[in-house]
């Protein structure tokens, strides 16, 4: 059965498009929110949707993501409602759907048993931003998403190393999520400056499509990241959106935010960047 993350990057390549990816941290503000929530992004053009299983220390997450993990924890989220919310919205909805959770939720819950259900409840791709290389091997990771179907997402930084991204370019599948800048997540801070050098730098070793995450928030952030990658990732916007909306409306703003953003998509209808 083919992986639905190959099929929209074919979609993608074939449209001359680029992608957008967003985040939702599953049974924030609630569970059936979760669940409208990815229903209307997908509505409204979303290419990829990453389903983030909350966690009482997510490292790499700033404070908006942070608070979102807490209170979805502190309402009762468990780790196997996320794969409920999962299996549920994959016989709604088309688009890849993708796991982000840290190592430490994955190992608790068994690797193999963890990646055999995520590919039951319908998830395409697993991100594991805490996982090194070295660990993936180690603890069998890599062998449970193949053999299951799922695409390893490597995460990679500005700090990452050429013999890094070596390394991690031996075993890329699906695509490889960039970080813009160094630190973590939040839509306060933009891109870093060194944006394009760093692409360039990483797409010369990859060889999967990048996503690229981190402080874009507007459309003049997802103009700047457009040309140097294949999809944009808004995460703490969009999150920061759902905070702010009054009860019962979340999905109502999340669906007004993306139609800010994603005709910016259609405006690098060209090809420019790097397609493969």
């Amino acid at each position: 059965m083919a992986n639905k993350i190959d099929e929209k990057l074919a979609e993608l390549r074939s449209a001359k498009r680029k992608g957008l990816m967003t985040h939702v941290v599953v049974g924030y503000p609630s569970l059936e929110a979760t669940a409208e929530l990815v229903t209307a992004m997908a509505d409204e053009g979303v290419d990829f949707v990453e389903l983030q299983i909350p966690f009482s220390d997510p490292l790499a997450d700033g404070p908006t993501i942070q608070s979102a993990c807490e209170l979805s924890l502190a309402r009762g989220t468990k780790v196997r409602d996320a794969f409920l919310v999962a299996a549920r919205l994959t016989k709604s909805v088309d688009i890849p759907l993708l796991f982000m959770a840290y190592f430490n939720t994955v190992y608790k819950y068994g690797v193999v048993r963890f990646c055999k259900d995520a590919q039951g409840a319908g998830i395409a791709g697993l991100i594991i931003p805490d996982i090194p290389l070295e660990a993936a091997r180690h603890e069998g990771f890599l062998k449970a998403c193949k053999a299951n179907g799922l695409h390893n997402i490597i995460t990679l930084a500005p700090t990452s190393t050429r013999e890094r991204l070596v390394k991690n370019a031996a075993v890329a599948t699906g695509f490889a999520y960039c970080m813009s800048r160094e630190g973590v997540t939040g839509a306060q801070s933009g891109p870093g400056s060194d944006l394009p050098a760093y692409l360039t730098g990483v797409a010369a070793e990859m060889p999967v499509p990048l996503a690229v995450g981190f402080g874009i928030s507007n459309r003049e952030r997802l103009k700047a990241v457009l040309p140097y990658c294949d999809i944009a990732v808004v995460g703490s916007a969009l999150v920061e959106t759902i905070a702010n909306a009054p009860d019962g409306e979340a999905a109502t703003r999340v669906a007004g935010f993306l139609r800010e953003l994603i005709p910016v998509l259609d405006d690098y209808g060209d090809g420019t960047g790097i397609h493969r």
